[in-house]
């Protein structure tokens, strides 16, 4: 049996590790987190950069993945009919919420963003659509662990916290994740991120199986003026969920 190229494992391991970030990475950044040479990463880069794998800033010189390859996922991240169901419903909470709405599944353990509108005003907003977030601090990750048979099996340990309020106990996400699957929706209250806040809904299937999550995210100070949640938020997320669910064929969505 022949054996494995390491020439595309390495090229595999450079496309991860730019996935996991939520910013562009520099070559030497990349070498020391692979523990390749930079030259061996250059050239790497070089290459996927040619087949529009990844792109590089021209101001920073640092990468990024390309548009090639998110378009190249296209068909996996259509999986289930999802996104292709998902794009009115998607848009039309965008226009309800005035929010960014993001349609996520589970890969791996962390949140893969299938679908990304913009909040529908005039900001500069960078699209989501391929990144990786973490799943027990955010809203659609919540959504989508509480509905799983072994959660704890999907997550790295220890728990990281990308902001002080994350939750890194794995008996407070347990408590955490019985509270979603009760009321049927999840809040990340500046846990992902200081500032920001969440809310996110299961998508089911015909089988009844939550095979993704939409929701909304903003400031604090647009949706939770006062210190309370703003009362359209849920049910406007909840109705695109059921929505969503219905035309995947699950029947009490």
């Amino acid at each position: 049996m022949p054996g494995l190229i390491q020439s595309v494992q390495r090229a595999a391991a450079i496309l991860r590790l730019l996935a996991t970030r939520s910013r562009p990475l520099g070559v030497a950044e990349l070498a020391n987190a692979l523990g390749l040479p930079k030259t061996t990463v250059h050239g790497i880069l070089r290459t996927l950069q040619h087949v529009g794998f990844v792109e590089q800033d021209p101001h920073s010189g640092r990468y990024r993945l390309g548009a090639a390859l998110l378009h190249l996922g296209g068909s996996y991240l259509d999986g289930n009919e999802l996104r292709t169901r998902a794009l009115n419903w998607a848009d039309a909470l965008a226009a309800r919420s005035g929010e960014s709405v993001r349609i996520g599944t589970l890969h791996e353990g962390r949140v893969l963003v299938v679908h990304h509108v913009f909040r529908p005003d005039d900001s500069l907003q960078a699209l989501d659509v391929g990144t990786l977030l973490p799943a027990h601090c955010t809203a659609l990750g919540k959504v989508l662990l509480a509905y799983e048979p072994d959660p704890a099996g999907q997550l790295p340990t220890p728990l990281d916290a990308p902001a002080p309020a994350a939750i890194t106990s794995p008996a407070a996400l347990k408590r955490e994740l019985a509270a979603v699957r009760r009321r049927g929706w999840a809040l990340d209250a500046e846990e992902s991120a200081p500032g920001i806040l969440a809310v996110a809904a299961p998508i089911r299937d015909r089988r009844g199986i939550t095979v993704g999550a939409i929701g909304v995210s903003g400031t604090v100070e647009r949706l939770r003026a006062g210190g309370t949640l703003r009362a359209d938020l849920v049910p406007h997320v909840r109705d695109a969920a059921d929505s969503i669910s219905r035309d995947l064929g699950f029947p009490d969505g």
